[in-house]
Parts: structure tokens; sequence; C-alpha cells
């Protein structure tokens, strides 16, 4: 992330797809997944076989996050090509769609191709990572509303109030009627950030992107960030993604509580989430 302009030295992460793998060995419960993992970044077939093979080392936890990309000095720095990311993702879709539904897939276009391609051996499901979409876009919703399983929003950056929720989802629930589908299908997830200091430490690569005099974590004591996560659930979202404010272990500490009070008034949800 690099923003000349703020005076602030460039930042980064280390890559996505290594860190999941190392967690897929190291935990036994959670969920992983990529929010999300720009298809322009690798090549889609060998992309599915990766998602394959850690569904396979996490014994099936893996949700395969897709999206198109933004960032693009991350595009120029590495090589990758910026141009019509729309039309590439659509390619990319549906190999790895196809390949990780299938298992094999005949593919020629524009921008990639897959000719009798298969992925052997399998992971332990037999349609493999649910895949989940990361995107507002009408296009993009155009593309992937007919067949993902999983939508995401992000408001980690913004207000990750409840109150946030419903004009975050309204285009996503109209896109599914738009091709037919019925929005209840969808998986609604959300990403919110909290901070339970409240102390807005947010991470430095995060004033490279935004301004974020507006931004508003989910904030107060355990009990109001307890009772603002259920009023997510409230609104059908039946997953949240979490981003510790400030990211650190002693924040990661203090969430704690905060789960075990929201999951008292919801027993039965997945306690891998």
């Amino acid at each position: 992330y690099r923003n000349d302009a703020s005076g602030r030295p460039p930042q980064g992460a280390w890559e996505c797809w290594s860190v999941l793998s190392a967690l897929a060995a190291a935990t036994s419960r959670v969920e992983l997944g990529s929010l999300v993992t720009a298809t322009s970044f690798r090549n889609p077939a060998l992309l599915a076989k990766m998602a394959d093979t850690i569904d396979e080392i996490s014994g099936g936890r893996l949700i395969l996050g897709l999206g198109a990309g933004w960032n693009e000095a991350e595009y120029r720095m590495f090589g990758y090509p910026f141009d019509h990311r729309v039309d590439r993702f659509a390619e990319a879709f549906t190999i790895i769609s196809g390949l990780l539904s299938d298992g094999a897939i005949d593919f020629e276009g524009q921008y990639y191709s897959a000719r009798e391609c298969e992925l052997r051996p399998r992971g332990p499901r037999p349609g493999g990572p649910p895949i989940m979409v990361g995107s507002r876009g009408p296009r993009m919703l155009r593309l992937t509303l007919p067949s993902v399983p999983i939508w995401n929003g992000w408001l980690c950056d913004a207000t990750s109030y409840p109150e946030a929720y419903p004009a975050l989802v309204e285009p996503v629930d109209d896109a599914c009627r738009e091709v037919g589908r019925d929005p209840g299908t969808l998986e609604h997830t959300v990403s919110i950030s909290v901070d339970p200091s409240g102390k807005r430490e947010f991470p430095e690569h995060w004033y490279l992107q935004d301004d974020l005099s507006a931004a508003r974590p989910l904030s107060g004591s355990p009990e109001e960030i307890a009772a603002g996560i259920r009023g997510f659930g409230a609104q059908g979202v039946s997953h949240l993604q979490i981003y510790p404010i400030p990211p650190t272990l002693a924040t990661i500490e203090a969430l704690v509580p905060i789960i075990e009070e929201a999951r008292q008034a919801a027993p039965d949800e997945d306690e891998g989430r």
C-alpha cells in the first residue's frame, strides 16, 4: 500500500496463501479464507489447485474469497495486468468454479485457458471449498450470484454498526432477484472492525488508502459490542469476520469475553465462527 502524498512509508502484508497453508496445519476449528483473493494475481487453474489442497490440509475449513482486485500499486510492482479486470475475473471465475465443482474443465478464453484440465487428487469436499464473492459492483454480481453460495460485505473502515448493514446489502439482494435467485439462498457475511479500547489505533496501511475520519469501529463495553454483533445476526448475517483494532494479540484477547457474551444469546452458533 503506497500513498506518497501522505508522507507515510509504504506498507505491506505477508503472502496470503502461504499464511493460509500454515494456519490450516496449525489450527483445528476455525474456518479459514481470503478477503479476498484477486484472481488476476495467479493462474486460475493453479489457484483452484491451491484451494483444494489447503481444504485438504485443513480438513474442509477453507472459504475461497474471490474478487477482481483494486490496488493498482500492487499490480504495477509485481507486473500483473490491471486492464479489463472484470473481463479477466469472468474467465478466471469460470475456470476456478468449474474445476472446484466438477473436478475438470476444458476452457479457452481471451486471457486464460485450461485445456482438458483436471484436479487430482480431490480435497475432502466433492464440490470443493465454497466460493465467497466480495463485491457490490453490478457486473460482478451478475457474473457470480447465479452460482456462488456466499457473499461478503466490507464495513471495516466505515461504520461497523448494525444500522449500516441494510444499505450495504440492498443492491446485493436486488441483484439476486435480477438473476432469478431468492436472496435468502445466499449466505450473507460481513467484515467489521471492533475496537474494545475505543482508542481508534488503526493499522498503518489503512491511512494509505482512506480518510478514516468517518470510520466507526464497533466499540463500547463488552456487553455493548456483543449486542452490536447480535444486531447483525438479527438481520440475517450468518458469519462475521472481525478485524481487531488495533490488530494485536492484546486486542484478540480482549475479544474473548465479547464473543462469549455474544454467543450466550446464540448457543447454537457454530463455535468455529
